[in-house]
């Protein structure tokens, strides 16, 4: 099991007169190797979540094991942590300051005391791995497109050669043919490394689309934990705190209500396609 979370909580300003109990008792189990979304909405706690998981934020109470260790135990080293549980923040600007895409890249590598060139090997296959445009790696990275920015945010975290990667909204602000290909190219690394993923969004159809779980966060607790078509079982539960099902769900769930036999745990454009038109095909 590479993270277990036993008894998270989390509370801003706990020293002050107004103290915000931002994650409440979270115990969550994160396998080797699982693809996971992590939905909710503004303020239910799931950014605040996925900083815990490689130290940046620390535990008001409670433990989080990396691979068996406890990373509050005195003496842990949580510089390795974060070379193995490696994060993508929502905006990439936010992540990128050198002269160039290489030279970025190469930051964190350079951080563990590499050499010039192990430093750029690993920059040279991280950019590679993303799809990154070979002729724009000597630019400044703030001439690229948010699309290309992204890319080179995820490269420069897969320099680091983690085992974990978690993704804050790595979509945002792009346009729907962005959005696609960044998600694809997430798939794409989980398939080809086996790596842990986690995928923090606010789109039903991308984590219907692309994980194999799903853990629904909600005023700083775990609201549901489990496979898409489980999670999207309960649509009614998940409108009471301010969140909604694939639009898949809906029009599979108005179909079923007009007699058509069709497959209501649908979760995917593909999977309605395939049961409504077997349905049709025998009305």
């Amino acid at each position: 099991m590479a993270i277990i979370l036993d008894h998270i909580n989390y509370i801003y300003g706990a020293d002050t007169g107004t103290p915000v109990h931002a994650l409440k008792d979270v115990c969550l189990s994160i396998p080797d190797g699982q693809f996971i979304g992590v939905i909710g909405h503004t303020g239910s706690g799931k950014s605040t979540l996925m900083q815990h998981l490689n130290g940046l934020v620390k535990a008001t109470s409670g433990a989080i094991y990396y691979n068996g260790e406890n990373i509050y135990d005195k003496g842990y080293n949580l510089k390795n942590l974060r070379t193995k549980v490696g994060l993508v923040f929502q905006y990439p600007e936010h992540q990128l300051f050198e002269e160039t895409v290489l030279k970025d890249v190469a930051f964190g590598p350079k951080n563990l005391k590499l050499d010039k060139k192990e430093c750029e090997l690993r920059a040279y296959a991280a950019l590679k791995k993303v799809g990154f445009p070979e002729e724009l790696i000597y630019v400044s990275p703030f001439e690229l497109s948010g699309g290309q920015k992204r890319r080179v945010a995820i490269a420069g975290v897969l320099a680091m050669k983690p085992d974990v990667l978690i993704l804050d909204e790595p979509t945002a602000g792009l346009d729907p043919k962005g959005q696609k290909e960044i998600l694809d190219l997430i798939s794409n690394l989980r398939d080809e490394s086996g790596m842990t993923i986690l995928l923090v969004s606010h789109s039903m159809e991308d984590v219907a689309e692309y994980v194999d779980r799903i853990v629904v966060m909600n005023r700083g607790e775990v609201f549901l934990d489990n496979t898409p078509k489980e999670v999207f079982k309960h649509y009614k539960e998940l409108e009471e705190i301010g969140l909604a099902a694939p639009q898949v769900t809906y029009i599979m769930h108005e179909l079923a209500a007009k007699g058509f036999a069709v497959d209501t745990d649908a979760t995917t454009i593909t999977e309605a396609a395939d049961s409504i038109a077997a349905a049709f095909g025998k009305k």
